[in-house]
């Protein structure tokens, strides 16, 4: 929900996606970039929002409950045989939702903004089929950036984003089994081939996501139907 309505329908028909129900949005936290603001008044009655117990308060004041909303805090049933575990990250006041899904055939890891990749997170998305993680600065190019001295302080202080070198380390503990899909490039301070660089040679293929376009289709297990 991080690009507007319109953006994301868009996206959506380009992927052949754009006459499919939306049942449910998971919401990792509320930042402007996560959570457009434009969403508010424009879900369906059928599309229900999962969003954590942490994050109910701002978002009643941003007009986000209004329809159908599940507030959660523990591993709840997305749908028959998909379980979803959360845990919550250290990221600004409020925290940020880390997900591991889980049916009986696989597994995904969803990591953005976790400012830092603790132990607990680690042992969360240990061993997952896909993870789909951060990978969000240089940070030599954070550090020659224009950005404001506290803008560069929130992104790199252990509550922000996930450096590359820190993605690699959290991958490398995590170990993945067959994919990685990197999230949330800096368009100002961080390239693709920095992202990628330090994930080469290990034993997963890697994806890199893009603010612009759909991100290609992935196969969460072997058995699974992939649309063309």
């Amino acid at each position: 929900m991080g690009l507007s309505p319109r953006r994301t329908r868009q996206l959506l028909r380009d992927v052949g996606l754009e006459h499919i129900p939306i049942a449910g949005v998971l919401l990792t936290h509320l930042d402007t970039d996560h959570c457009n603001p434009a969403w508010a008044g424009h879900l369906s009655d059928f599309t229900c929002l999962h969003l954590h117990k942490r994050h109910r308060s701002r978002a009643e004041r941003a007009g986000f409950l209004y329809g159908r909303s599940e507030i959660y805090e523990h591993a709840f049933a997305l749908a028959e045989g998909l379980t979803v575990r959360p845990i919550l990250q250290s990221h600004d006041e409020l925290g940020v939702v880390a997900f591991r899904f889980e049916t009986p055939a696989t597994s995904l890891g969803f990591a953005t903004d976790v400012g830092r990749p603790t132990e607990e997170l680690i042992r969360h998305l240990s061993g997952v089929h896909t993870l789909a993680i951060e990978s969000n600065y240089c940070p030599r190019m954070q550090a020659e950036s224009a950005r404001p001295d506290f803008l560069k302080r929130r992104i790199t202080g252990g509550s922000g984003h996930l450096s590359n070198r820190e993605c690699v380390e959290a991958t490398r503990l995590i170990a993945p089994r067959k994919h990685v899909v990197l999230l949330h490039l800096s368009r100002q301070c961080n390239t693709p081939t920095l992202a990628e660089v330090g994930h080469r040679g290990q034993p997963y293929a890697v994806t890199l996501a893009s603010h612009d376009r759909p991100t290609p289709w992935i196969a969460l297990s072997s058995h699974e139907h992939v649309p063309a």
